[in-house]
């Protein structure tokens, strides 16, 4: 059973079980991971992508976006938005379920967690500064690096052929891990609309103790800024024909 639908939810899954898992493990007390730091969390992040996006080619999706902000930007550049709605509806329901098994994952963890800001975090991002244009254009930038670097990683431009059979999925995460490291701290790095708003959901919908508010005031934040980056770097990719 292969299809792109499934695909890009099963990489979506694994990618939202595997990110919110390092945060959790980072965060949560009584984990052994605890207080282990950024460099962990963009590290961890960035094998989350390469794993969801490996998944989401052997389930059946090749491009593997696991983003509505990459599914933007592909439809920007062909011109053909289609199935836009179909691989974002597969991408948040991807990414529910994988924040819902982290949560599961973590049971006895969450009463033992005091800060429900905390908790929060493990789910979704927020600005570290609260500025909210600032932070709208830092998840602008942010999905546009990641947008326009994807774009040359598979582009003419760096080999006639592309990447090596293998070697794409290892690119992209060394360049989730590179975005995370340089331009992650300002707002935690969404880049992907339903990274951010799936595991938003998740926390709003479970019995999580102690969890506190969902912070929906900053939750248009990595919607509109990683599609509109996203939307602008594929406009930028059509035009260069790379």
């Amino acid at each position: 059973m292969h299809s792109v639908w499934l695909g890009e939810f099963m990489g979506t899954l694994v990618l939202v079980l595997l990110g919110t898992g390092v945060n959790a493990g980072v965060t949560l007390r009584k984990s052994y991971a605890a207080d282990a730091g950024w460099m962990v969390i963009a590290s961890g992040w960035a094998l989350a992508v390469l794993c969801g996006v490996l998944v989401a080619q052997a389930f059946g999706s090749a491009g593997a976006h696991l983003n509505p902000a990459i599914s933007l930007a592909a439809a920007v550049i062909s011109g053909d938005y289609s199935h836009v709605l179909s691989y974002w509806s597969a991408q948040m329901l991807g990414a529910m379920c994988g924040a819902a098994l982290m949560t599961l994952h973590y049971a006895p963890h969450w009463k033992l967690t005091p800060g429900p800001a905390d908790k929060l975090g493990v789910f979704c991002t927020n600005g570290a500064v609260h500025n909210r244009p600032a932070n709208v254009i830092s998840e602008v930038i942010g999905t546009m690096v990641l947008v326009v670097v994807a774009g040359a990683i598979f582009s003419h431009g760096v080999s006639m052929t592309g990447p090596s059979a293998g070697l794409g999925p290892w690119l992209v995460g060394s360049l989730v891990w590179g975005i995370g490291l340089s331009l992650g701290g300002t707002t935690g790095y969404a880049i992907n609309p339903a990274r951010d708003l799936g595991p938003r959901l998740v926390h709003a919908l479970l019995p999580i103790p102690g969890k506190g508010s969902s912070n929906w005031n900053y939750a248009w934040v990595p919607i509109v800024g990683d599609l509109t980056g996203g939307a602008i770097a594929g406009l930028l990719l059509h035009y260069a024909h790379l």
